[in-house]
């Protein structure tokens, strides 16, 4: 196993309990956009846990890109930090983490070789109400190390 590995797995022992043992304003719920480098459609599926600090939440997500002769599944760990707005009920937030992605190649255009890649990740983005107990959220997350460049989604997280 590879360095980059056990740091994710380690990460991810370590936040996991901690996000789901907060009393919850959880949430999940769909998450589209796109990526540049490769050019792909994304899509997949996020949570919001915690708080697991003051204004801290803890959001795993799970995407697929497809386009650009590959299809990439990757899992992100990040931590958003809330800014507090006063007289306004928009939220936005700024983050860090890491991801993990399994790229695989079009057959068709490419070598049948998978490759799995770990890197870092910083996000800023905005949530709003869309209605009882939902919010819809736009963020921007930027790649780094072996990730993608840059993704832009969008989406809503329904109270659970």
């Amino acid at each position: 196993m590879t360095r980059r590995m056990l740091l994710a797995i380690a990460l991810l022992a370590f936040l996991a309990p901690a996000a789901v043992a907060q009393p919850a304003t959880s949430s999940i719920g769909p998450r589209v956009g796109f990526s540049a480098d490769p050019d792909q459609f994304v899509f997949g599926g996020q949570a919001i846990l915690g708080p697991v600090a003051p204004s801290l939440m803890f959001s795993p997500d799970l995407e697929v890109g497809v386009g650009d002769h590959v299809t990439v599944v990757s899992g992100n760990l990040d931590l958003h930090y809330h800014i507090v707005m006063h007289r306004s009920e928009w939220s936005p937030y700024v983050g860090a983490g890491m991801g993990i992605n399994n790229e695989a190649p079009d057959r068709r255009f490419g070598s049948d070789l998978r490759q799995t890649n770990v890197g870092g990740n910083l996000l800023f983005g905005v949530t709003a109400p869309s209605g009882h107990e939902s919010r819809f959220f736009t963020e921007m997350k930027l790649g780094l190390g072996d990730l993608p460049s840059m993704k832009m989604v969008a989406g809503w997280n329904f109270g659970i």
